[in-house]
């Protein structure tokens, strides 16, 4: 289901927090720009907020490239079996055909924006 594209604003608090599936342990996220909220045709664009110890499960893309960009708390982001601590301010970059996850190994809670492109990966 879409939505009739046009420009928007909105705050952040308007859009439901959703647990996408493959995601766990409190892994949460708002679709913040998808088809279904403004009717975007090439970007997914979502707020997430990971308890401690949520987490999604590795996976690799087809087609889509992401960006993740941290901005509170610290967690594990694994990338083709390489584990690295990411924390405020660091932005990852995952082109197609990587496995990748990412884990909330920190004391707080574990908050980032995860920028996907295109929306569908087939």
């Amino acid at each position: 289901m879409s939505v009739e594209r046009k420009p928007s604003i909105r705050n952040v608090v308007e859009t439901p927090w959703q647990q996408f599936p493959g995601h766990f342990g409190g892994a949460l996220s708002k679709p913040l720009v998808r088809p279904e909220t403004v009717g975007s045709r090439l970007v997914d664009y979502r707020i997430s907020t990971y308890q401690q110890m949520a987490y999604v499960e590795p996976h690799v893309h087809q087609v889509q490239e992401q960006i993740y960009h941290v901005l509170e708390g610290e967690g594990a982001m694994e990338i083709d079996g390489k584990r690295t601590i990411v924390r405020k301010h660091d932005v990852i970059f995952i082109p197609p055909g990587v496995k990748h996850s990412i884990r909330n190994e920190g004391l707080t809670d574990l908050t980032f924006i995860v920028v996907t492109t295109p929306i569908e990966d087939r």
